[in-house]
């Protein structure tokens, strides 16, 4: 999907995590949500996933809107990876986010550091 589609927060990989295995502390802020191909890629090759884990995680996945690679998320993460100098994963979902203008939802706190970007945390419950 291009960047025609409207939406308010994109997930980053570690949220969506912590939401699949029950360990938000919070409920999600209201808004229509989209994720990276590359939050995609990432869920999806954990090598100890089961077929369970994966019908869970394309399940969810299909409520929510993909943003694929653009040429002005390809620019965007190219200058991220020079300015901030972070992995590429994280600059392509940083760069998803500016591109889109949605709010990363994000606890890698090397991403809040980015000043384009509208990035917010969300509370992870504490095992005891």
């Amino acid at each position: 999907m291009g960047m025609n589609v409207s939406i308010d927060y994109l997930f980053d990989t570690n949220i969506l995590i912590y939401l699949l295995n029950n360990q938000l502390a919070e409920n999600l802020p209201g808004g229509r949500y989209g994720y990276s191909v590359i939050t995609e890629i990432e869920l999806l090759s954990f090598p100890a996933l089961t077929a369970t884990d994966t019908q869970i995680i394309n399940n969810y996945l299909s409520n929510i809107v993909l943003l694929n690679l653009t040429e002005s998320i390809k620019q965007k993460t190219i200058s991220l990876r020079r300015a901030y100098r972070i992995k590429l994963p994280d600059a392509i979902i940083a760069a998803t986010a500016i591109a889109s203008g949605a709010m990363l939802l994000s606890n890698d706190k090397t991403l809040h550091l980015i000043q384009d970007l509208k990035c917010l945390s969300l509370q992870v419950k504490v095992h005891e």
